[in-house]
């Protein structure tokens, strides 16, 4: 895949997920649970993505979040800044584009921790990116993008 079919698969799909964008954390179009129910704190202790459960959930900024152990959900709850995923798990590479990808995220193959900081995109094909030369570019500009774009995952919440 060549990068302008890339970056013209990103636009479409944050056009296409913007309406489903209505909260600060990515719950997708129809999970209403954090990160499509991953453990975020796996990410970090585990290297690798695992499923949360119910069984272990704690609810953060009015979210649910699943951990596969309750250990997890302790370090999570104690610091959950720390295991948050950046941009409130929508698309880094969206967000750097200036907008949304929610439903598109793949939690299991599209995601990178990078100085610390757990990020997810839309495919691994843009995760790969992240890894390149221009990975540091991509995530400033998605950090300089994100308080224009928060309130669109914002927009309606508060009602």
């Amino acid at each position: 895949m060549n990068g302008r079919t890339l970056t013209t698969g990103l636009v479409l799909a944050i056009i296409a997920s913007a309406a489903f964008a209505d909260e600060p954390v990515n719950t997708g179009p129809f999970g209403g649970v954090a990160i499509k129910g991953y453990d975020t704190v796996a990410y970090f202790t585990e290297n690798r993505a695992v499923r949360g459960s119910s069984e272990y959930s704690y609810e953060w900024l009015d979210t649910p979040w699943h951990f596969h152990t309750a250990e997890n959900r302790d370090l999570f709850q104690a610091d959950p800044v720390r295991y948050a995923p950046q941009y409130g798990g929508y698309c880094a590479l969206g967000v750097g584009l200036g907008g949304l990808a929610s439903e598109n995220i793949d939690p299991e193959n599209s995601w990178r921790i990078i100085e610390g900081k757990l990020y997810f995109i839309s495919d691994p094909s843009g995760a790969k990116m992240l890894d390149g030369p221009d990975g540091h570019a991509v995530l400033a500009k998605a950090d300089e993008n994100w308080n224009d774009v928060q309130p669109m995952a914002e927009k309606d919440y508060s009602n």
